[in-house]
């Protein structure tokens, strides 16, 4: 493995074990709003990994707002009793960049712990097709995660499927550079190097939504392992 790769693994885990502590210290519980929950994952991210910095903006989402994509920015909710609620942080750990998102479920109800749970596995299979499939354009990716998200029954939420990813700052991910995300329109293949010969590694998220009932769930790691 390159060295990159292992950096970035690197990175990821530390970001696994952020997570990790945010389910064990009940950060995500009803009562506390989007933005209260943002900052005690702040407070607690630079309290037990010394992590300062973000490479985009955090994003905690409740209830309704779990349909909106990562470049809205919805009104403040409240968590309440029985809620589904995703996080999206991006933090930069010596220099190396980790994206990572997950859904929680609060309550038992079965049909927001499968749309839940969804979002994770279909992550699996387009990450194994992926790894099959190397030299995939961005396009045919992020069609392959739309249909696949109709064929579980849900909606893709999602205007691209993930990203680039590296050392910070990494290729600028300007929204209208099309190459740089699992987009539809992006007709590079996603094994392309960069204009540096670097190998590029990317981060594929999974957005489903359900219009009808107003929520939805979101899972993003690096791809290809």
């Amino acid at each position: 493995m390159t060295n990159a790769i292992l950096e970035l693994q690197k990175a990821e885990r530390k970001a696994a074990v952020l997570f990790q502590e945010i389910e064990k210290r009940n950060i995500i519980r009803a009562g506390a709003t989007e933005k209260q929950i943002n900052k005690e994952i702040f407070q607690l991210a630079d309290e037990l990994l010394d992590i300062k910095k973000y490479w985009h903006k955090r994003i905690v989402r409740a209830g309704e707002n779990t349909l909106y994509p990562y470049d809205e920015n919805p009104p403040n909710l409240e968590v309440v009793e029985d809620d589904i609620v995703f996080i999206d942080f991006g933090p930069i750990l010596e220099d190396w960049e980790a994206d990572y998102g997950r859904t929680y479920v609060l309550g038992h109800d079965p049909y927001k712990q499968k749309l839940a749970a969804d979002s994770e596995k279909l992550w699996h299979i387009v990450n194994n097709y992926y790894r099959k499939n190397p030299s995939v354009t961005g396009a045919h990716l992020y069609e392959y995660c739309k249909q696949l998200a109709i064929n579980n029954g849900w909606e893709f939420g999602g205007p691209i499927a993930g990203h680039l990813i590296g050392h910070f700052p990494h290729e600028n991910l300007e929204s209208e550079v099309k190459s740089n995300y699992i987009h539809p329109d992006n007709d590079k293949p996603m094994n392309e190097k960069d204009g540096k010969g670097n190998v590029r590694h990317w981060i594929i998220e999974i957005h489903l939504i359900d219009t009808s009932k107003k929520i939805g769930s979101f899972f993003e790691q690096l791809a290809g392992f």
